[in-house]
């Protein structure tokens, strides 16, 4: 309700108009008058119910609007965790806004107090819990409520509730500051199971915020000396966990329907922190609200004992990355992998969600097994930027004699091109040429270094041609002279793109000119014919020249640097 516009009803398909008045000062007046006294946040509710009600107001201080929130207690909602706070573990809920993290966290409440007989206290920041006024709602069942004056008094409360109530269980809810990290810290350590929660998407995101990082350990800059560097084949310079976390176990809340389960609070963060994929088990919900069998993670691979149940889950809309990185739905584009084995991969320096992102953006779940055993890996992808010579990863996968696939970056892009070039998808890996396949399909990284690097250095001056210029700016790109097998992968990368190209000159001043032009409707490789010492285009591409394409001049790129 805002002053001067219609009242809106919103819902997840989209807004609904309640009335066709504006709102007037009267109206909001009504409105506040119907519900409690607004605290210093802004907040208010309605007594013994679970709605809330926040206050806009102008910088005089009047209400000039209001948001009204829906609540209500959701039987059955904490079904899929019952059994972590069952046994006594510490639990952490973390997810965005609005993904159903205060419903959860009341049903545990509940679940705690009432069929585990244990004595509860939920301490209320802004009674969304057991909701306003002094009758808890019945939602909580038999836990106890103790309200927080004011923000700034969570942790006060908190230490008071342990102090003086004799709980068993303490249930927060959005623990935000550095002050309620350190009492839930301290709460945790006199041996109180503790239930809470905290803004965001990934645990990877509590170790990179300053104020909540306590809460999974505590992250430190350690330096190491040369030989315990040399020995773990990592930068003098590391981040290492400070300490056991606060939580003994956590739950990444994807979507109403779908949770990450770490069962190990304390080696995720590890693995995170090490640039490895953690260990989890996802849980979802199928559309009779039952329970699907977890995705366990068992000895570091992935493994689906639910997909023969796949008609009873909610399955994602997974889609593909096109040639050009845009996304696909499968309806669109359709990988086939019915004759191709999984692998099992072990990942070195990146982050465990942008991995699990290209894998499935690319729907190749069933496909790759992510393992932290190396001594079991197929394949080994690693950033360039912290696979060093010698390293320990590196030592280990020649002793096993497993493949590696190198990217200069760890962005989403070049790790769905790395994962696609294992499996043959691509002809080529950002930051490692893939030339002779094995059988697996898959690239041995013992391979002569000098030809790889200038086949990745070519390579990705064909990709910055194409993606920087040739695509966006219409603009035609002379490249640098190559020998003719560079030149043959470069062509492969241009077809990929349904781009025409040229060859100009003669060997060793072979080079290709890239032109701005679909060939969408060809199937096979486009043909050219070679072009003179001049560089005069033959007649098929003569037509060309009488279209107005601002990028009839050619563009010539400079040496990509080191």
């Amino acid at each position: 309700m805002d002053l001067g516009r219609r009242p809106l009803a919103r819902f997840p398909s989209g807004d609904l108009v309640l009335s066709d008045r504006a709102i007037t000062y009267a109206d909001l007046k009504q409105a506040s008058s119907l519900v409690g006294d607004f605290a210093k946040d802004n907040r208010a509710g309605i007594s013994r119910t679970l709605h809330r009600i926040s206050a806009i107001r102008n910088r005089k201080g009047a209400i000039v609007g209001l948001t009204c929130r829906v609540g209500r207690a959701i039987s059955g909602s904490a079904n899929m965790i019952r059994d972590l706070v069952k046994d006594g573990d510490s639990l952490l809920l973390i997810g965005p806004p609005g993904v159903g993290k205060t419903t959860i966290i009341r049903e545990v409440a509940r679940i705690l107090a009432d069929d585990y007989k244990k004595r509860v206290i939920i301490v209320d920041t802004s009674n969304e819990i057991g909701g306003d006024g002094d009758i808890p709602h019945v939602g909580i069942g038999g836990a106890r409520r103790m309200q927080v004056p004011n923000a700034e008094m969570q942790h006060k409360v908190l230490i008071e509730a342990v102090e003086n109530h004799m709980p068993q269980v303490i249930v927060i809810d959005e623990i935000g500051t550095r002050l309620e990290a350190l009492a839930a810290s301290t709460i945790a350590q006199r041996g109180i199971q503790l239930v809470g929660s905290a803004h965001g998407v990934t645990i990877e995101n509590l170790t990179k915020n300053p104020s909540l990082d306590i809460l999974v350990g505590g992250i430190q800059s350690v330096t190491l000396g040369d030989e315990e560097a040399s020995k773990r084949g990592v930068q003098k310079t590391v981040l290492e966990r400070g300490g056991p976390p606060t939580f003994s176990c956590a739950v990444e809340i994807m979507s109403k329907t779908e949770l990450r389960v770490h069962h190990s609070l304390e080696a995720t963060v590890d693995s995170i922190l090490a640039g490895r994929y953690p260990h989890f088990e996802t849980r979802r919900v199928s559309r009779r609200g039952m329970p699907c069998e977890p995705h366990n993670v068992q000895d570091g691979v992935f493994s689906d004992p639910s997909s023969k149940k796949v008609d009873e889950c909610i399955k994602d809309d997974f889609h593909d990355i096109d040639a050009h990185g845009r996304l696909l739905n499968k309806t669109t584009k359709q990988i086939h992998f019915d004759d191709i084995r999984p692998i099992r991969l072990y990942t070195f320096g990146f982050s465990g969600t942008n991995v699990k992102q290209a894998v499935k953006l690319l729907g190749m779940e069933d496909l790759i097994h992510l393992t932290n055993d190396i001594s079991k890996a197929s394949a080994v992808l690693a950033s360039n930027y912290k696979f060093k010579k010698g390293s320990q990863v590196q030592e280990d996968a020649k002793y096993h004699r497993i493949p590696i696939f190198l990217t200069k970056t760890s962005s989403l892009a070049d790790l769905t091109r790395a994962i696609q070039a294992m499996f043959g998808q691509q002809n080529y890996v950002t930051g490692s040429a893939v030339g002779n396949d094995n059988k697996d399909g898959l690239v041995d990284e013992s391979r002569d270094r000098r030809g790889s690097s200038e086949e990745v250095d070519a390579l990705e001056e064909t990709r910055l041609a194409i993606e920087d210029v040739v695509i966006p700016k219409g603009q035609i790109v002379e490249l640098l002279p190559r020998s003719p097998n560079i030149i043959a992968l470069q062509m492969d990368l241009i077809q990929n793109h349904q781009l025409h190209y040229e060859k100009v000159g003669e060997d060793p001043n072979l080079k290709l000119r890239i032109f701005p032009y679909y060939n969408a409707e060809k199937k096979e490789p486009y043909t050219v014919t070679e072009t003179t010492k001049t560089g005069i285009v033959d007649e098929p591409f003569s037509h060309h020249r009488s279209m107005n394409y601002p990028g009839d001049i050619v563009t010539r790129l400079p040496l990509l640097s080191d």
